[in-house]
């Protein structure tokens, strides 16, 4: 299995939002979703569908293995938080604050996002 990079984490990310609407995800809703043409993410999808993240069968459906729903609900859980600090401690605007998530959620460390959520908590704020 090759490292998980942050691109591939958006990706995973991105297939787990398209997921919970209900409707089966092709390659056409995540390229949408991304922004990315639908060669790109046909190779990303042969990538990760090889190390295990996701399923798809010929033209069909992509889904998420338990492998790749862990590592999609890791980054989601990130990404959120930090929007969430962005936001409502450090009064950012929501569209920078989107932004910014996206950047930060592939760098900050175990650590630092443990402490990062432990402050919010000792706060009496419930991350949403």
């Amino acid at each position: 299995m090759s490292k998980l990079t942050p691109s591939k984490q958006d990706y995973l990310e991105a297939i787990l939002d398209l997921s919970v609407q209900g409707a089966p995800v092709r390659s056409i809703d995540v390229a949408n979703a991304l922004g990315f043409s639908r060669a790109s993410v046909s190779r990303a999808i042969g990538l990760l569908r090889a190390d295990g993240f996701l399923l798809q069968q010929p033209y069909g459906g992509i889904t998420l293995t338990d492998l790749g729903r862990r590592e999609a609900i890791k980054v989601r859980r990130r990404h959120d938080l930090l929007k969430y600090y962005l936001i409502h401690i450090l009064l950012v605007p929501e569209e920078i604050a989107e932004e910014d998530a996206c950047r930060m959620e592939h760098g900050i460390s175990p650590e630092a996002f443990e402490k990062l959520r432990r402050s919010i908590e000792r706060q009496g704020e419930e991350v949403k």
